[in-house]
């Protein structure tokens, strides 16, 4: 069983998104508060694609809203990139975590589960038509772009996909958050706007 089991009749963006919140794809639904699709403009020339749903955007039903969102919207920002005009999503749909006492950290998606929610994320940019694709993390490049590809080798580079006239995959904004010392944190961001920068100037 996979997300395809679940699409509606008619496939607009509106119709997918409604069928989402319904999907049973594979066993995340049950431990995940509602499945967060992804979100805005139709013919939006970028998009956007991290791995999965966080804590916050569990709740919210919305992806990107959480602390990795924050950075996302500031490395944008200094980009010069508009969020309000770039669709973000995840390649996972539901949010997958271990207790940890009464906490809920993430936990990385396996592979039955990517493959089994890839086909909206698929849909997203069948619908979509981006100009400009964003894989970031390991889990967004792999399930686009092939098990091959290596973020850390190329990351920032305008490569050939099959999904838009440009991909540049990039680091998850999360990675940032999880550096260990302030100066760390800002080097990484740096490293990460400075790949944004290649998508801006993509975009012009």
């Amino acid at each position: 069983m996979s997300a395809r089991d679940f699409f509606p009749a008619r496939m607009t963006w509106r119709a997918c998104r409604e069928a989402s919140l319904r999907c049973q794809g594979c066993d995340l639904w049950k431990n995940g508060t509602q499945t967060v699709f992804g979100e805005g403009p139709m013919g939006a020339d970028l998009f956007f694609v991290g791995e999965q749903p966080g804590l916050e955007e569990d709740k919210a039903g919305r992806p990107f809203v959480g602390p990795a969102g924050r950075v996302l919207d500031e490395a944008m920002a200094a980009a010069g990139l508009d969020r309000d005009k770039a669709y973000v999503t995840n390649v996972v749909k539901h949010f997958k975590w271990e207790p940890r006492g009464k906490r809920k950290l993430h936990k990385k998606p396996g592979g039955r589960e990517i493959a089994a929610c890839l086909p909206w994320l698929e849909k997203e940019i069948e619908l979509v038509k981006p100009d400009v694709l964003v894989p970031m993390g390991a889990t967004a490049a792999k399930a686009l772009l092939g098990s091959a590809f290596r973020v850390s080798v190329e990351r920032g580079h305008d490569v050939p996909s099959r999904w838009a006239a440009h991909t540049v995959a990039t680091v998850h904004p999360s990675s940032i958050l999880r550096q260990a010392t302030s100066e760390d944190r800002a080097r990484e961001l740096a490293r990460f706007t400075e790949d944004l920068r290649v998508v801006a100037r993509l975009l012009r």
